[in-house]
């Protein structure tokens, strides 16, 4: 019986359907990926002891990549045409587990997913420290792929 060792995770890849650009989908965090069942409680008249609760719809939180600051970015310019001119064109984002030989493990498919906020780590003459930036972005849903 061969032994099973749990996936690290740090040997990922990200990439927006739509953007080619390999440099461009490097990051060294990725939150967000998680799901929650909301709920409504129903108080019943007479049953002290509890409250009913009853599932009302899925809730997905918004997406956060984090990376060195890269110039020359087509993902930055997606985001800015996306802020500035409020030309919100969705993209899809696959965000893929990849094994030891670089195939992925689990792929989570995020449908139409738009940016909602770029920020860059602050300035600071007396940290040795790399300028990060961090985007964040709306989607509807994800589906998820295992290998």
């Amino acid at each position: 019986m061969a032994s099973y060792y749990p996936p690290v995770g740090f040997h990922f890849k990200v990439e927006v359907l739509g953007l080619s650009a390999d440099s461009d989908m490097r990051f060294s965090e990725v939150s967000g990926l998680s799901v929650e069942i909301e709920t409504e409680e129903l108080v019943e008249g007479g049953e002290n002891r509890f409250v009913q609760k009853y599932p009302s719809r899925v809730k997905y939180p918004e997406l956060i990549l984090k990376r060195g600051l890269l110039v020359n970015s087509k993902i930055r310019d997606w985001i800015q045409d996306c802020i500035d001119s409020i030309d919100i064109s969705p993209k899809n984002i696959d965000i893929k587990l990849l094994n030891e030989s670089h195939d992925p493990l689990m792929t989570w498919h995020l449908v139409n997913a738009y940016p909602t906020k770029w920020n860059a780590s602050d300035l600071n003459a007396t940290n040795n420290a790399v300028v990060i930036e961090t985007l964040q972005f709306f989607y509807q849903y994800f589906t998820l792929d295992q290998a």
